[in-house]
């Protein structure tokens, strides 16, 4: 393994979602990640979570599973688990069973504490309790569920990774690990900042797609095109909407009052026909290498050929699986390659017989 994180040791708890793209954003960047899996199973290449690790077959329930799984992660000096509070202490791994240079990080959707935190829930029902979700969608119907982006990866996965590597930091110092409580409600929440800076100016309405950001402004949203797909607009500056204006043939006096929401709603109509009039493609070459903000909105199938995707490579091919390339990067520490997803468990003997011969000194 190679990258800015070679060196760094961490042990995942076999879970879904945030904990396992975490493990992956890790061994991505060069850090030794394995999995502590409770089954064997084949390699699957379509689990794309899982490349780069190594896994270890344990059972948790037995004493040598449980003493096993703390001496992996007390050489590591870094955990990730999804459980619900209280089930890695149940097991006998938690941080008061682990030698204090731990970190510990925890991803939940309610947190280590507060009433809800014993609840089961989804990426829906976090986002729906920070206002986030309330504030998507379209006034005539309910709001849609933005994909397990923003709960999950956005507000869970980044701000575990953020913590986990401040933690890291700090323990250089002091010499000691800690808990990460990083709950996805708060990670959202964070996330918001703007939003509650437009709330405390007086410049966001709780009336969905009548906001700047929301799809109530013509220039910020996506329209459908003579063929049936869409284009996305998004010229917020005054001189990238005035080049809006100019390639899609609409009046130039929008420019004078392109932020007065009462001339929103009929100018999105109008924009609706004008996009109408074109293809996907015809806009596409019409507005390429322009600075007007709009792109095509792609299917996953057709981002990975789309020339600037393809240029840098974003999405690769990797054993017959379409995926991400390694993000972010880096100029000089750069990984090496994708490693293919490992069958669960089939580390099992070289980790087991690692961990007999070199354990991690005191």
């Amino acid at each position: 393994m190679s990258g800015p994180l070679k060196g760094l040791e961490v042990i995942e708890m076999a879970g879904i979602g945030p904990g396992p793209l975490a493990g992956q954003l890790l061994a991505d960047l060069g850090a030794d990640v394995i999995v502590i899996d409770r089954a064997e199973a084949p390699a699957d290449k379509t689990d794309v979570n899982r490349r780069g690790k190594r896994s270890v077959f344990l059972d948790l329930k037995s004493e040598e599973g449980r003493s096993t799984a703390q001496a992996l992660i007390n050489r590591a000096g870094i955990v990730i688990e999804g459980f619900r509070p209280g089930v890695m202490e149940r097991l006998g791994l938690g941080p008061d069973d682990l030698d204090e240079t731990v970190i510990f990080g925890r991803i939940t959707g309610w947190g280590q504490d507060g009433p809800l935190s014993q609840s089961a829930g989804h990426d829906i029902n976090y986002l729906g309790l920070t206002g986030a979700l309330a504030a998507m969608g379209t006034v005539d119907n309910p709001p849609p569920p933005p994909l397990n982006l923003v709960a999950d990866y956005g507000g869970g996965t980044m701000f575990l990774l953020l913590g986990i590597l401040a933690a890291v930091f700090e323990r250089q110092t002091s010499g000691k690990g800690q808990v990460v409580d990083a709950a996805m409600v708060d990670g959202v929440s964070a996330m918001m900042g703007l939003f509650h800076t437009f709330k405390a100016r007086g410049a966001w309405s709780e009336n969905r797609a009548s906001n700047l950001l929301d799809g109530g402004a013509p220039f910020y949203r996506c329209y459908r095109t003579k063929d049936d797909l869409f284009m996305s607009v998004g010229p917020l500056e005054p001189q990238f909407f005035a080049l809006l204006l100019e390639k899609a043939g609409l009046p130039a006096e929008h420019s004078v009052d392109q932020n007065d929401p009462a001339t929103w709603a009929e100018r999105a109509e109008l924009y609706a026909q004008a996009f109408a009039s074109k293809t996907q493609a015809e806009w596409s070459g019409i507005f390429s290498g322009t600075d007007a903000c709009v792109a095509p909105v792609l299917s996953m199938d057709e981002a990975a050929s789309h020339p600037h995707m393809a240029a840098r490579q974003t999405l690769v091919e990797v054993d017959g699986v379409l995926q991400a390339a390694p993000a972010p990067r880096f100029s000089r520490s750069k990984p090496t390659g994708i490693n293919t997803p490992k069958a669960m468990g089939g580390d099992t003997a070289a980790i087991r017989r690692a961990l007999h011969e070199a354990p991690k000194s005191e």
